[in-house]
């Protein structure tokens, strides 16, 4: 599975003009499934979400997670989105191949699950909508921007 996290002030999806997701201070995350991924790298990698320390403390040094973002017990949001898009091979030509990625039913089914497990275990998750297209806006704080391969 490969995700691509950033740091954010705030961010939203619109689909059609329509806001259908958005979140404060927090995680924007890309999520791409890969043909050979299943439950256990979704659950890996809702895990990183959760814990991975990239907020920063009041020295300015990166140790507090989403799941603590002000250091008051306050959690950021997690707005997570599919983005098939990761798995792009650019390796030869000009136009990308996107053969990396898995097919769109399991795709989706583990785009559905990560939702799935990240709200079960954090108060603040929105979405993008799975094959949709999809409109993000941010404000990148830092800018960090972190990539991930679960595997």
């Amino acid at each position: 599975m490969i995700a691509l996290l950033q740091r954010v002030r705030g961010a939203r999806v619109e689909v059609a003009g329509a806001t259908i997701g958005q979140i404060a201070a927090g995680l924007l995350v890309l999520v791409c499934a890969e043909p050979c991924d299943t439950s256990a790298q979704a659950s890996k990698l809702v895990d990183k979400l959760l814990k991975l320390r990239i907020f920063s403390d009041e020295a300015g040094k990166m140790n507090r997670s989403v799941q603590d973002l002000d250091g008051a017990g306050s959690p950021g949001g997690l707005l997570i989105v599919s983005q098939f898009t990761l798995a792009a091979d650019t390796a030869s030509g000009n136009r990308p191949g996107f053969s990396g990625a898995a097919p769109a039913t399991l795709g989706q089914a583990l785009y559905d699950e990560v939702v799935a497990l990240a709200r079960a275990r954090h108060p603040v998750v929105a979405t993008g909508e799975f094959g949709a297209d999809m409109q993000v806006h941010l404000v990148n704080n830092g800018p960090v921007t972190i990539p991930l391969r679960i595997v």
